[in-house]
């Protein structure tokens, strides 16, 4: 039966394609995507597993199910400023990817030539490593060095106090360490084009997940020296650079002219945005765009001072940038409106 069998294709295609991202609930998810019985689910998981495509884990009353292996490669490149990111590039990686679609391809290059560049031109390491783990449906492709930490090497050229505001900057785009031969463009514009993409630093875990326009960030026991860049990709994924690139780009002359400022960024811990030195902080550099999005997911409260500062005085300052908020809850954009119309809080 033809119709029987696409559709166990479908099921199947979708356990692979979202299992990696819901590890304890994928069968839920599947049976509510399909409106299928969990039984009839965990019959096209033991088919997978079957085949070697998924691992379960874990106890029979709490399963874990992830993806398996299969082939996994690793290389090791001497870091130094002959380095050159399409040779490393052709030589390492395409051979591993050059049978993808063109719409991941291009993503992958242009992600993997834009890290090695950066770990050749800003890490002052000594060995850049590249491993690449391929799926039944995806790759997996970290490249890290032994160098001085991205967040740190920020944090250090910005004043910062905390590395965590280096990711802050990051997040923002149009952020480098070295103007006269880089955009800033290039973690930003990658952060936004794979499935998953994940800086760790030191202590401090940075992470984007595509079609979440939030950011997140943090503490990690996992202390890892220099920095270690993790770019996850679907084989059939049907975004292009092109299009991701026109998602923040002006309409006339294809700039870099919208970002997403990511409100949580700027707190330490458990405190609250309550001050305009903390508004400050979260407003350096956002005068480079002619858009902007606050996007205040998982930011609990605003003092008025802090929303003053943004959204009366900065905006007055500057009314030629578009400015809009997203995911705050009602107090926060009662907070804001205040703020903007000048009422006494």
């Amino acid at each position: 039966m033809p119709g029987v069998r696409k559709r166990g294709e479908a099921i199947r295609s979708y356990i692979l394609d979202n299992v990696a991202e819901h590890t304890f609930d994928i069968v839920a998810r599947t049976a509510k995507r399909f409106d299928i019985s969990r039984q009839a689910v965990n019959h096209h998981i033991r088919r997978l597993v079957q085949q070697n495509d998924i691992l379960v884990e874990g106890s029979r009353s709490r399963p874990k199910y992830r993806l398996v292996v299969q082939a996994e490669y690793n290389y090791e490149v001497a870091l130094d400023k002959s380095v050159e990111e399409d040779v490393v590039w052709r030589k390492f990686v395409l051979p591993h990817v050059a049978d993808l679609p063109e719409h991941a391809l291009t993503i992958w290059e242009y992600g993997v030539t834009e890290m090695i560049n950066n770990a050749v031109d800003h890490s002052e390491g000594t060995v850049l490593t590249i491993f690449v783990n391929e799926y039944k449906n995806r790759f997996d492709i970290w490249v890290s060095d032994n160098g001085i930490g991205i967040f740190k090497k920020i944090a250090t050229a910005m004043e910062l106090e905390d590395e965590r505001h280096a990711v802050l900057e990051l997040a923002k785009g149009k952020f480098t360490t070295d103007p006269d031969n880089h955009t800033g463009e290039g973690i930003f514009f990658s952060s936004r084009m794979f499935d998953h993409f994940s800086i760790l630093s030191d202590d401090v875990f940075f992470a984007h997940q595509y079609e979440d326009p939030s950011d997140w960030i943090a503490n990690t026991e996992h202390a890892s020296a220099g920095t270690s860049v993790w770019m996850g990709l679907k084989n059939n994924c049907r975004r292009t650079v092109q299009s991701v690139f026109d998602q923040y780009a002006g309409p006339e002359d294809y700039a870099f002219t919208k970002t997403v400022v990511p409100v949580c960024l700027a707190e330490y811990g458990d405190e609250t945005l309550v001050s305009r030195s903390q508004a400050k902080r979260l407003l350096t550099r956002v005068d480079r765009f002619s858009q902007v999005l606050f996007d205040f997911k998982n930011v609990k409260r605003i003092g008025q001072a802090f929303a003053d500062e943004i959204f009366r005085v900065f905006a007055k300052k500057h009314p030629e940038i578009e400015i809009t908020v997203i995911n705050a809850s009602p107090k926060i954009r009662q907070m804001i409106s205040r703020a903007q119309t000048h009422q006494e809080i």
